[in-house]
């Protein structure tokens, strides 16, 4: 069985905007986090003119709450995309990136280059957990 899971703060936002995604989709023992932009959950806005480590920050709070709004955690993750407009950003991101997994147990990861999106933003993160 398939569920579409809303989070608030970020659906509101991918709603407004008219993205035809859901935050998350939970079937078959796994949870599948649509890409995470930097999203303010608070102002339910794309947070612009922040540093690449801010932006990644809050994409990673999005996909814990996303995992979190399925009955998963950070814990659970088996697999992250990361997708940056620009690849002198990996350090960077990588560096705000560990702090969200504890004790250097991070899951199978890919970091994807690509050439923009259509809002103001840097880094998306996508995530694949057990439910």
């Amino acid at each position: 069985m398939r569920e579409l899971i809303r989070v608030p703060g970020v659906s509101d936002v991918t709603e407004a905007v008219g993205a035809p995604l859901s935050a998350a989709a939970k079937g078959g023992g796994l949870v599948f986090v649509s890409g995470m932009p930097p999203i303010d959950a608070q102002t339910k806005k794309v947070r612009t003119g922040i540093t690449v480590a801010e932006q990644t920050e809050l994409c990673m709070k999005n996909v814990k709450a996303s995992l979190e709004a399925a009955g998963s955690s950070l814990d659970k993750v088996l697999k992250v995309n990361i997708y940056a407009c620009n690849a002198a950003h990996y350090g960077t991101i990588n560096k705000v990136y560990a702090t969200f997994f504890k004790d250097g147990k991070y899951p199978a990861r890919t970091f994807v280059p690509v050439a923009g999106w259509p809002m103001e933003f840097d880094v998306e993160i996508e995530a694949i957990a057990l439910a």
